[in-house]
Parts: structure tokens; C-alpha cells; sequence
């Protein structure tokens, strides 16, 4: 199924990344120079964090302790 917003969006990406030479730092720049433009808040969400379930299974752990 193709879905003709993420395909505009892909278009989009791989025509920016061609423009800076697949540069991270000069797309990043960018990026933020488009955003600060538009005058449009962006919207940080905080970090949840691990839960315990998933740090004790990166830690190995399978039980609590």
C-alpha cells in the first residue's frame, strides 16, 4: 500500500539530503533555520525514561531485586 503523504514526505527527505551532500550537520542547520522561519512553536515532550521492566532486561536481569 502506498500512502501518498509519507511517499511526498520520503520525496521531500532524499531531495534535502541531496542538496547538503548527505551533510548531517548542514541538514540539521537547516532544519532549524526552516522552523525559526515558520514562527511555529515546537513541541518538546520530557523523557519517560526506561521503565523497570525494560532496564532490568537491558541490565540481564530477569527478576526483580
Amino acid at each position: 500500500m502506498n500512502d501518498p503523504i509519507v511517499a511526498e514526505v520520503r520525496k521531500f527527505r532524499l531531495e534535502h539530503t541531496r542538496k547538503f551532500g548527505g551533510n548531517l550537520a548542514a541538514i540539521c542547520a537547516d532544519l532549524r533555520k526552516i522552523q525559526v522561519a515558520s514562527g511555529l512553536k515546537v513541541a518538546r515532550r520530557r523523557s519517560r525514561g526506561l521503565g523497570a521492566m525494560a532496564a532490568r532486561r537491558l541490565s540481564g536481569r530477569s527478576t526483580p531485586q
